[in-house]
């Protein structure tokens, strides 16, 4: 049995992970920790952890705690999953994982030093939408891939929020594009060779409220655009050269849309649809990952890929400054 402790009373926390450790199988919730200690107590009676802790530092010093979860600002990220793992914590930390991809090379070191699991938390890695996307690719049902095509948006204007204070990390980039970055390399095994974005910032907050982006994969491009100043809209298509597929709830599964992938196979004319509305990629994501503790050889999203899916990110970022395409 796998023992939780969460770092703060995070919105993706209280909603969406410790409901999920809650369900899944091998895992418990053992405690909360937050800066506030009256705050940590209420969510720990409301969720019925064991323990609150009245500060991070607390919670990691706590033997009956074995992983933390860690769903901080962006900008504390890597420091709070430093220490973690320092304290000889298995450590799952929310995307993205850092603002450089340079940035993650001392966390890889101090894992490897201590022996622990160490993950960023793309929870839409164990969502079984995109292993059967991967499939229909793989066994060429839509011939050979040629363009893949994303959209990522919410509208979010709150100046309190962190998506939109640069200084803790807030931006679309960091905060969406990951996404589309990431499903398509998980979907093709394929990794990118440039990248190029056009950006738009917020004349107040500084963060990126927009950016149209251009991935080479070689073999096909990616072109997507992710905003936090617009209407809300997820999809993922990716077509090739007798068919296509589409994806629909392809990030927030559920909770924006209900999980389903379509392959429009024009060779034969006809579509097949599956869809996938009883999985909790969440639950899924919090299962697997107490297996890999467990030592169960679970394949989770490494550290090495996390660098390879920021690298992307920098290149766009390179890109927006210099009009060029970037290498990756």
């Amino acid at each position: 049995m796998l023992r939780w402790g969460i770092l703060s009373g995070a919105k993706i926390a209280r909603e969406q992970m410790i409901p999920a450790i809650l369900k899944a199988e091998g895992c418990r919730l053992q405690a909360i920790a937050s800066r506030d200690r009256d705050r940590a107590e209420g969510l720990a009676a409301h969720f019925g952890a064991r323990e609150a802790f009245g500060s991070y530092e607390a919670l990691l010093e706590d033997r009956e705690v074995d992983a933390v979860y860690v769903p901080l600002p962006t900008s504390q990220h890597l420091e709070w999953a430093l220490r973690a793992v320092k304290a000889g914590k298995h450590v799952l930390v929310e995307k993205p994982l850092a603002l450089k991809a340079d940035d993650i090379q001392p966390l890889i070191e101090a894992r490897d030093a201590a022996g622990v699991q160490v993950a960023e938390a793309f929870m839409v890695r164990y969502h079984p939408q995109w292993e059967q996307v991967r499939r229909w690719i793989a066994e060429g049902r839509i011939g050979r891939l040629r363009h893949v095509q994303g959209a990522f948006a919410y509208h979010n204007v709150d100046p309190a929020n962190m998506r939109n204070q640069i200084e803790l990390g807030g931006g679309a980039l960091p905060d969406i594009g990951v996404y589309p970055v990431v499903t398509t390399r998980l979907a093709t095994g394929a990794e990118a060779v440039s990248a190029r974005a056009r950006i738009e910032r917020d004349e107040t907050f500084g963060t990126d409220i927009f950016a149209d982006c251009d991935v080479d994969f070689g073999a096909f491009h990616l072109s997507f655009y992710v905003s936090t100043q617009m209407a809300a809209r997820q999809t993922m298509a990716f077509h090739g050269t007798e068919g296509f597929i589409e994806v629909d709830g392809a990030f927030n599964a559920g909770s924006y849309r209900q999980a389903a992938v379509h392959c429009h196979d024009q060779s034969h004319g006809h579509t097949e649809t599956l869809r996938f509305g009883a999985a909790d990629q969440y639950r899924l994501q919090a299962e697997a990952f107490a297996r890999a503790v467990a030592g169960s050889g679970e394949t989770l999203f490494s550290l090495e890929d996390s660098v390879k899916n920021q690298r992307v990110l920098d290149a766009l970022y390179a890109s927006a400054e210099t009009g060029a395409a970037q290498p990756v």
